[in-house]
């Protein structure tokens, strides 16, 4: 199977030791997930989002590292865990 690419929206929320990944959401497209990403970011009781694609191949369970393709607000600086 050829590999696929995921575009997902990722809020995150405040917490005691900085912020916590909140619930993702795929999107259809690139601008698709950094305008959810940026409505996310305002949705009160989150500190921000990012917005982020993966590629790979689900059949086999294999992805690339994560591409971020924006953030707002206030997120990690290490998006590794992607």
């Amino acid at each position: 199977m050829a590999d696929l690419t995921y575009y997902v929206a990722l809020p995150f929320a405040a917490a005691d030791d900085g912020v916590v990944p909140g619930e993702p959401a795929e999107c259809q497209s690139a601008s698709a997930a950094i305008r959810r990403a940026e409505v996310l970011a305002r949705t009160s009781g989150n500190a921000g989002a990012v917005a982020f694609s993966r590629t790979g191949d689900p059949l086999i369970g294999e992805f690339h590292d994560a591409v971020l393709l924006k953030a707002f607000g206030d997120v990690p600086s290490d998006l590794s865990e992607l």
